[in-house]
């Protein structure tokens, strides 16, 4: 009995500890950055008011049709703004830019992300209550996602992000309602719940069920035994105390996970020796999220850079990029920002490789047919060319999209040209 009111009471003073310096770091952002705008929607599920808050990519302008990706992080009210500095230093090669919608969690949190009910933890009396994770996943799937999509520029690829607990209903939310996200991202995730119970189910789920287009980023920390330092990565398995039962629950689920290679999840675990549970959640996204999105980042970037790579090559390469973001979104994306196709045209304009530049130019007309800058641009080509017919018809078309007088007044000096 005094080892388990240990365990309780370790596990209790770490939570208080992380979430004490959370709020610390929360209070001093407000001095720094503005991070979350916040939301909130009443559900009938839940019979409560949920707390949102929702970031949107760098890039974002009412006035573009553009949508975005979308990840939900549990316990957005604490790492949200960790998710925001990982996407804001990472979108663009390694991940897309996406729209970020943190889940409040600060009440009802063992209710909610508890995969199912008990009565005693560790030999201990439990009394919050607690294994209503099924109501809330109705709540994510038929109250908060289509509130999601019908307030805010996203798209159906979504992710889900959870620590600990959150943790716990990620993998949940992998093997009981694949179909809601694409990528799953559990931290540290709290498998020893209910006796190893939801890991003892995953079995039989990860042998027969496919998961094709589904990814699974999994951490563990390196407190493996909060009593016994000679425990490591090497020996915890041969432990059988309930001190490393949330450690060896982690590890049992990753084996697992890695005998059924063949239903088709991508998968990557990783052992963080020197976190504690309080501390993984940074690296965790980081890591997480360049793993879950290494099939997006930029391939071949010094072919473009290279002024030798023939225009046959480059538009090879745009094009398998283009038809790979459209195989795991599942629609039509842009495989360059507007800006990159530009920027890469006037470059090759700048070495006098005018066809490598008519290529771009024409490429971002293809992908952003309602861009004024785009059309723009392709003038300036046929400018330098001095092809003034054409240059003029592709400023009446940025005229046309945006009304702009600085296009007006270009066309007037391009028929003087003429």
């Amino acid at each position: 009995m005094k080892n388990r009111l240990s365990i309780i009471l370790t596990i209790g003073l770490i939570i208080l500890i992380q979430q004490f310096g959370n709020a610390q770091a929360i209070q001093n952002q407000q001095f720094l950055q503005k991070v979350g705008m916040m939301d909130s929607l009443y559900s009938q599920i839940l019979n409560e008011s949920r707390k949102i808050y929702i970031q949107l990519p760098p890039s974002y302008t009412p006035d573009k049709n553009q949508k975005y990706p979308v990840v939900l992080i549990l316990d957005g009210e604490i790492f949200l703004p960790t998710l925001v500095d990982v996407h804001n230093y990472y979108s663009g090669g390694f991940m897309p830019e996406m729209v970020l919608v943190g889940i409040s969690n600060d009440k009802k949190r063992i209710r909610d992300l508890t995969t199912s009910t008990i009565t005693t933890n560790y030999g201990m009396p439990f009394n919050d209550e607690n294994g209503k994770a099924e109501n809330f996943s109705n709540f994510i799937e038929k109250e908060l996602i289509p509130y999601i999509e019908n307030k805010y520029p996203v798209t159906n690829y979504r992710t889900l992000i959870g620590h600990s607990y959150g943790g716990l209903f990620t993998i949940y939310s992998l093997l009981k309602h694949p179909h809601l996200f694409a990528n799953y991202l559990a931290i540290d995730p709290s498998l020893d719940w209910d006796n190893q119970k939801l890991l003892k189910e995953a079995e039989e789920v990860v042998a027969t069920q496919k998961f094709e287009n589904k990814s699974l980023f999994m951490s563990l920390s390196g407190q493996l035994n909060m009593q016994d330092p000679k425990v490591t990565i090497d020996n915890v398995m041969q432990d059988t105390t309930e001190f490393t039962l949330f450690a060896r629950s982690n590890i049992v689920f990753s084996d697992v996970v890695r005998q059924n290679a063949k239903n088709g999840l991508s998968f990557e675990w990783k052992f963080y020796p020197r976190d504690l549970h309080g501390t993984i959640p940074f690296p965790s996204i980081m890591d997480g999220l360049i793993s879950l999105f290494e099939w997006y980042q930029w391939e071949n970037t010094y072919k473009f850079n290279s002024p030798e790579t023939p225009k046959e090559e480059l538009l090879s390469i745009i094009k398998y990029r283009e038809k790979k973001l459209k195989d795991h979104f599942g629609y039509a994306e842009p495989p360059y920002p507007e800006e990159i196709l530009n920027m890469s045209g006037y470059m090759n304009m700048d070495m006098q490789q005018l066809e490598k530049a008519k290529m771009y130019f024409e490429l971002a007309i293809e992908y952003y047919p309602e861009s004024a800058n785009a059309f723009d641009s392709m003038a300036d080509y046929y400018e330098r060319k001095g092809d003034f017919t054409n240059a003029i018809k592709h400023v009446n078309k940025a005229f046309e999209i945006s009304g702009s007088d600085y296009y007006q007044q270009r066309i007037e000096v391009l028929k003087e040209k003429k």
